[in-house]
């Protein structure tokens, strides 16, 4: 994607928070939120939670995490 909002590098140090937690869904949905919030973007924790069942289900495949992060950003 040429106009991704995040890079390769933050979307991994992403899923390695993820991974190493041993988050619920509620709470992967909250660290996907901040992950969002710290970067300047907006997003409804509903999306939130829908992305971190979406990428819990692919396993914490890298490319659906980026896809799921850029989906629910909104610029504040």
């Amino acid at each position: 994607m040429p106009d991704e909002k995040f890079s390769a590098m933050e979307v991994a140090e992403l899923r390695i928070e993820l991974m190493q937690g041993g988050l619920d869904a509620r709470d992967a949905a909250e660290l996907m939120h901040n992950f969002l919030a710290g970067r300047g973007y907006g997003v409804s924790l509903e999306a939130a939670r829908s992305a971190a069942c979406k990428v819990e289900g692919s396993g914490c495949s890298l490319e659906v995490m980026q896809r799921e992060l850029e989906r629910i950003a909104w610029i504040q």
